[in-house]
């Protein structure tokens, strides 16, 4: 039973938060700016748990729909479902279970934020199949992890304003720079089994594609800083992520494996980042 309960921790990476906390970033964004700063405590709590648990959720479905590919990969040959420890069948029951727990937590929650999680639900179920013949999943995937965004501002004021696209819009451009690392990491391999990936895509163009995705958040950050009139210590934090985009070009523009990984990782405190110049302006 523990060995059983530890592979299904392993299935929805539990031990690796970064996905989490790559969903749960534009999140905040959307919350802080939509309750101009003030959130409610029923609201940070539904919205963090739900980030966990359909990041879990969609870690569940991307093994199950990637079980005869990650086998061939040498950084996923050992993922629960392709060893075999965990069953295809058992990886969708779990998947499942999260996403009902999820769709429970969010009841509290007005008609409308309910109802966008219909769309939530089924893109992140998709995003793992767009690998066989989407050129850009990561694309799909920042649409995917861009849902707490308008679902924030329809619980707190019951519509999606201009910023709050914006904020999608930024965080789309995001999640493709960073997931566009992520896959420079598994580009050999990922080219032997056929698997479809925005750093095959781009090839030669993939660090100034990633740096003009990084541009589009940055940039949307500065209309939304000007357009609310957000005060000086906006720019202070924004000038800090331009910062960190610079070291994340440092370390992506040698296209080492290691070094792209790392940037991946580090992603997070540009989110965090981003998020403290909305918190503390």
């Amino acid at each position: 039973m523990a060995s059983k309960f530890s592979d299904y921790l392993a299935l929805i990476r539990f031990d690796k938060p970064i996905g989490t906390l790559l969903v749960l970033w534009p999140t905040l964004w959307g919350l802080w700016l939509a309750s101009n700063g003030q959130p409610q405590i029923a609201h940070l709590l539904i919205f963090s748990v739900g980030c966990f648990l359909m990041r879990s959720a969609g870690c569940a479905i991307n093994d199950y729909a990637d079980r005869d590919f990650d086998k061939h990969v040498s950084r996923t040959k050992n993922r629960p479902v392709t060893s075999g420890r965990v069953s295809p069948k058992e990886a969708l029951l779990v998947a499942a279970l999260l996403a009902l727990i999820s769709f429970l937590l969010i009841l509290p929650l007005n008609l409308f934020a309910q109802l966008l999680s219909v769309p939530a639900v089924l893109v992140a179920a998709i995003y793992p199949f767009t690998k066989r013949f989407f050129s850009i999943p990561q694309a799909v995937l920042g649409v995917a992890f861009s849902f707490g965004i308008p679902m924030s501002f329809a619980a707190v004021q019951n519509s999606i304003p201009f910023d709050a696209w914006l904020l999608v819009i930024a965080n789309i451009a995001w999640a493709i720079a960073y997931d566009t690392a992520y896959a420079m990491v598994d580009r050999e391999d990922d080219l032997a089994i056929g698997i479809k990936t925005s750093a095959i895509t781009f090839g030669k163009s993939d660090v100034l594609v990633m740096m003009l995705c990084y541009a589009i958040t940055i940039g949307s950050f500065a209309m939304i800083a000007v357009r609310l009139n957000l005060s000086n210590v906006f720019w202070v934090f924004w000038a800090l992520g331009l910062a960190l985009i610079f070291y994340y070009y440092q370390l992506v523009s040698k296209r080492i494996p290691e070094q792209c990984f790392l940037a991946f990782k580090r992603n997070n405190w540009l989110g965090a980042t981003l998020f403290l110049a909305i918190a503390f302006s």
